[in-house]
């Protein structure tokens, strides 16, 4: 029977319809908001023998939803692209946490983009489709999760705005709601200050309760029971016996802030603790089972005690007081060709940023499902196994290193120059993960910064970044800051804030735990602005402000209007005329349709040239500047000298040398080459050149 549920929200219609398609999943829905749509489908597989959740979501844009035939050869959709999966990411993180604890069934989550308008971003629909269809199904899960993207605009806050709004929003922030508490942050925003970010977030809070309320309507209209499951049970006499072995030797190493302290003494205790229970296999309990059970035991107790000395005894892993921030040092100019490079090291997590500028010809372009556009800037990061001191396969970048450069990169981009200033380079930034033991991606960030400002570029402020913690227990609770890989892993919070002295440029929240309170989150995102205002003290004793000059290695940029209707003109039959500039000169060329031209050089007198030869091609001469020229006629009164493409001046006979002469042929000859300096323009466009004084030699 097919269900639908809708409600006005921000405006438009968002409806929920079960039903009528994917009927053999454990649990579809179709979702529509405005002209866009999606299809989410869960299901469960069998039941696997593994360490972790085997949940996979997955979001994929198909192009037929807004019209278009796919680029490329195949013409049809492959890998998923980095929106695909950062769009994933975003309906993982809010969802896994609400799985029962030991589920693990194969479960999958899929979004399929049916319809795009080109206003509404089909990917607003992911968390909510994912959440609805789980909640219909048969596949247990604690939800529904509800979500919607907050803008501001003018100072007034704008729910699910549309793409043209978006453009004029200095916020972009994606809020997940489960119950009253917020489950999971994602956005930017442009510089700012604290209190702005809370009131959008108490805002969007209050604004999924309709979102809330539709999916139970929904889920009362077609709910299953929910299968069950076993979960695994640890057998009482290992668990103490773990338990006995692990307490003091965890004691002994915790508080010496060495990464893998705990991990080896737990490895030690898992090997001790296998010898005293071989005898105990038979085939009930297998050397599987005691291989799990040994290992469940040892990560159940070493989470109940590094928590208890957070929570209880207020002792950290590296003893450091809940509010601090670890050693910073940072370096820049460590690399000599790259045109800015920075080290920037946090505690034992070390990230290496440089920093190449590249002309528009570098731009990445995007076919995207919203409309095709370039990317002047670009922030790619890489997580080496060495970084975390594994041997693993190398291979290209996965979810985690594609989310982690994404946030990174817009919290960058809010103090980047603008074009429309004067700064038309292409900007590609790489980190490269050296060292990791707590966010990576923040250190990637304050890296960036220092980079940026050692190549010259001319940023608005410089920006950091600092990742928060939480280990919470009923009402106690305590946050930390700058938190390390083992807070990460067994707390329940991450949230990352990074900013510049004036306000927030980015924020993502993770939460292992249903949700966190208001008051928990203002208390958090006021440290995160402590903090990061020390980082940002350290990181100005290196460098506060950009370098005046650039790296001798950077490429020369000069540039020129040209009126629109000669943009043809200069790039010539089948672009013959534009390659040839660039291969005589060696420069790298391009031109929009405004008909900015942008010369790019790591030679300047190479770019120099290649503006003479662009303006002569356009018909562009300036007074006072000398061309080199050509003899095409002779006239009893002087000569005209092509000093450009279809562009001649005269050469009076009385400028043509120092001394009287009786005849121009004398002195010039048809087709020879002269060098000449504009003298004049008159307004009729014509051309006055003087020959005279001017070295011919050079």
């Amino acid at each position: 029977m097919i269900q639908i549920v809708e409600r006005e929200i921000a405006g438009r219609t968002l409806k929920i319809e079960t039903g009528r398609m994917a009927k053999q999943a454990s649990g579809a829905v179709y979702v529509t908001y405005g002209g866009s749509a999606v299809l989410v489908a869960a299901t469960s597989g069998g039941l696997r023998d593994l360490p972790f959740f085997p949940l996979t979501m997955e979001y994929r844009e198909k192009t037929y939803a807004a019209g278009k035939i796919p680029g490329g050869f195949f013409k049809r959709e492959g890998a998923p692209r980095d929106k695909e999966k950062l769009t994933a990411r975003l309906m993982d993180r809010p969802l896994r946490p609400l799985f029962p604890d030991g589920y693990k069934f194969e479960t999958q989550v899929y979004c399929m983009v049916l319809s795009s308008d080109g206003e509404n971003d089909p990917a607003l629909l992911s968390i909510v489709g994912a959440s609805a269809a789980l909640m219909i199904s048969d596949i247990p899960w604690d939800g529904p999760v509800s979500s919607v993207k907050i803008g501001r605009i003018n100072g007034d806050f704008i729910i699910n705005p549309t793409v043209s709004q978006s453009e004029e929003s200095d916020l972009d922030l994606v809020v997940a709601v489960h119950g009253g508490d917020v489950v999971m942050l994602e956005g930017n925003a442009s510089e700012l200050p604290e209190d702005v970010i809370l009131e959008a977030i108490e805002t969007a809070s209050e604004e999924v309760a309709e979102i809330t309320a539709m999916q139970m309507e929904l889920y009362e209209l077609c709910k299953q029971e929910k299968h069950s499951f076993e979960k695994f049970e640890i057998p009482v006499d290992i668990l103490e016996h773990v338990r006995k072995q692990a307490l003091p030797a965890f004691e002994a190493v915790y508080g010496n802030g060495e990464k893998n302290a705990l991990s080896v003494a737990g490895d030690t205790i898992k090997e001790e603790s296998s010898d005293a229970f071989s005898g105990k296999i038979d085939d009930d309990f297998t050397e599987a089972d005691l291989k799990k059970s040994i290992s469940e035991a040892v990560y159940q107790v070493e989470k109940e005690f590094v928590r208890d000395k957070i929570l209880v005894q207020k002792m950290r892993y590296d003893r450091r007081d809940a509010a601090d921030v670890r050693k910073i040092t940072s370096e820049i100019g460590v690399l000599k060709r790259p045109h800015g490079s920075a080290l920037f090291t946090r505690g034992e997590t070390q990230a290496l940023i440089t920093v190449t500028l590249g002309s528009a010809n570098d731009e990445q372009r995007i076919d995207a499902l919203l409309g095709d556009y370039t990317k002047k800037f670009m922030l790619h990061y890489n997580f080496p196994p060495f970084s975390v001191g594994e041997a693993r396969p190398i291979r290209g970048p996965g979810r985690r290193e594609i989310g982690h450069g994404h946030l990174a990169e817009v919290a960058i981009s809010k103090v980047l120059p603008s074009p429309e200033k004067g700064f038309d380079y292409t900007i590609r930034i790489v980190s490269e993960i050296l060292e990791s033991n707590g966010s990576s991606s923040q250190a990637t960030i304050c890296g960036a910064s220092l980079a940026l400002m050692n190549a010259g570029v001319p940023i608005s402020a410089p920006v950091a970044g600092v990742a928060l913690g939480l280990v919470a227990d009923g009402e106690d609770y305590v946050i930390l800051s700058d938190i390390a890989g083992v807070e990460d892993h067994l707390g329940d919070m991450d949230l990352k804030i990074a900013g510049t002295g004036k306000g927030i440029t980015a924020i993502q929240m993770d939460l292992k735990v249903e949700g966190i309170s208001l008051k928990m989150l203002k208390e958090a995102i006021e440290r995160a602005r402590v903090n990061r205002n020390t980082i940002l003290d350290s990181m100005n004793e290196v460098i506060d402000k950009p370098s005046d000059t650039m790296s001798e290695y950077a490429p020369k940029v000069v540039s020129v209007m040209i009126d629109t209707d000669k943009i043809g003109k200069l790039i010539g039959p089948g672009g013959k005329n534009i390659r040839g500039i660039q291969e005589e000169t060696g420069v790298d060329i391009s031109v929009d349709d405004t008909g900015k031209v942008t010369i790019m050089s790591d030679n300047g007198e190479a770019a120099d040239r290649a503006l003479l030869m662009v303006e002569g091609s356009v018909g562009s001469a300036k007074i006072g500047v000398i061309y080199d020229g050509v003899v095409v006629n002779i006239r009893d009164f002087g000569a005209f000298v092509e000093i450009m493409p279809g562009t001649d001046g005269l050469l009076h006979i009385s400028q043509i040398v120092e001394e009287r002469i009786d005849r121009v042929e004398d002195v010039l000859k048809m087709g020879q080459k002269v060098r000449v300096k504009v003298k004049s323009i008159r307004d009729d466009g014509k051309i006055n050149l003087i020959m005279k004084g001017i070295d011919q030699n050079t």
